[in-house]
Parts: structure tokens; sequence; C-alpha cells
């Protein structure tokens, strides 16, 4: 087993289905040396017995970081599996992303010392979420453009996401009207600078709550690197019945006073004093 070079932190909540899907994506990254840290939401047994297989047959690292189903408490158990972590450096994804076979190796070669990497995802419909096999993602079907589009999927100008090469990728990452934040479903950093804000703020619920700690990573001088066509993944397809308007004005309350007052550190991250 050769040292890990970065560990994957994944979110999920009750998606096995989804999580499968994604954990076959990881089985093919060009860049094997990684662990995987499942930041589960409480999720029911389905997802651990998943986890319980695929730490059977797969090469996989795999940890499984689970707390009781107490409503959305992402950001605790995304500071959790912090903590879990071994590496120095951070990739954050959630368990409804299929990652690019260079996703890993991409996110590796672009980071930089008080740099965040910001990625780019693309959503897929309802039905091709559904229809994708393991045998599309073994031959990175479900990343080709015109496959998609013979499946049923719109095409549009974010196509270029998953079509663009060479110096187009450089274009386009540099052009892009889209700011660099840091998305939870393709960002990466350093973990020291995690650690040096106090991780996520747990009181945050759905909306804005990955925005957040990418601020105060800004407010301590870290640069966002725009990589959306650069990192890759596809989006499967759910519902979002956690998320409401109480939740997202309370997330916006506390992201304008971190944008006000310029704060570094949450007093409701990983350390509390």
């Amino acid at each position: 087993m050769h040292t890990c070079k970065t560990s994957v932190i994944i979110s999920t909540y009750n998606q096995p289905k989804w999580l499968e899907k994604v954990l076959w994506s990881y089985e093919l990254q060009t860049e094997p040396n990684f662990e995987i840290v499942i930041a589960d939401d409480g999720s029911t047994s389905e997802t651990k017995d998943l986890i319980y297989k695929f730490r059977r047959h797969s090469k996989l690292n795999i940890k499984h970081v689970w707390h009781e189903d107490q409503g959305f408490q992402k950001t605790i158990i995304l500071n959790n599996a912090i903590l879990a972590s071994t590496t120095d450096y951070l990739i954050f994804t959630d368990g409804d992303c299929i990652a690019r076979q260079d996703f890993v190796e991409t996110h590796l070669n672009l980071r930089k010392n008080a740099h965040a990497l910001s990625g780019g995802y693309f959503k897929l419909s309802d039905h091709i979420s559904d229809d994708i096999t393991k045998k599309d993602i073994e031959n990175q079907n479900c990343f080709n453009s015109e496959w998609l589009v013979i499946k049923g999927q719109k095409r549009t100008f974010k196509n270029n996401k998953l079509t663009t090469q060479g110096v187009k990728v450089w274009f386009l990452n540099a052009f892009t009207p889209t700011k660099a934040t840091f998305d939870g479903m393709n960002a990466s950093a350093w973990k020291k600078d995690i650690l040096k804000v106090n991780g996520f703020d747990e009181r945050m619920k759905y909306g804005g709550e990955d925005r957040e700690i990418g601020e105060r990573l800004m407010n301590i001088g870290i640069k966002f690197i725009q990589a959306r066509y650069s990192l890759v993944c596809v989006h499967l397809h759910h519902e979002r019945p956690y998320k409401n308007a109480n939740d997202l004005s309370f997330n916006k309350d506390i992201r304008s006073q971190v944008k006000k007052e310029k704060k570094v550190w949450s007093d409701f991250g990983i350390v509390r004093k």
C-alpha cells in the first residue's frame, strides 16, 4: 500500500444507489493513492451495508464516519470527517457526483500552497441518472457529451465542461463569469488551512454552508483557483426536501456577518472555546 496523497471526503445521506455509482468511479482513478472518507449524515443501515460490501471487494481505502440522523447536520459530519482524514490535502465532493477518471490526479496536479481549487459539475437529468450503469462509468460514457445527448440530455453551453480540452480549458477557466468559490460538490484545500478557520460552521443547515467556509478561507488570504472546466464530475439528479426558506435566511445572515466583519474563525466549528 502506497502512502495516501490526498483524502476524498464524500458527503452522503440515504442515497446508497447513487453512492454506489460514485464509488465505482473512484475505482477507476488514474491516481490510485488516496483515501475516501464518507461523511454520512445519519443514513440507514442500507448505506452501511453498501460500504461494507465495497470494503470487502474493492481496493479502495474507505472510512465511514457516521452519526445519528437528527435532521440536516452535514456541517457536523463534515467536520468529523476532516478530523478522521490522515492526509494534508482534502478534496470535498458529494455522494451524488460521479468523478471523471482524472478527478483525483487533476486536483493534485493543480494544488498550490495558500490556494484552494474550485471545480465544476455537470447536472444530469433524472432518467439518465437512473440509467447509468457500472459499464457506462467504466467506459466513461457518462462524461461523453454526445452519448448523453443521444440518451436525451439537452445540449447547452455547459456541455463544454465535458468536451473541452487543451488551451480551451485554460481559456474557459480564465474567462468564465462564474466566481471561484468553495462548492462542496467539487472543491479542495489544504487541511491546515481548513483547520486554521476551524472547519465548517455547525449552526448552518442547507444553503451556502460550503460557500461560507470558503469565504472565511479567503479572509485569511487563501486564493481560489477557478478550475470548473478542469475538475469534472457529473451530478446525479435528486430532490432536496431539506431546503427551506428559514434555513436559507439564517445562513445568509451568517455569511453577511462573515463578509462584513471579515471573520476567519467560526466559534461553532471543530474547536469549541
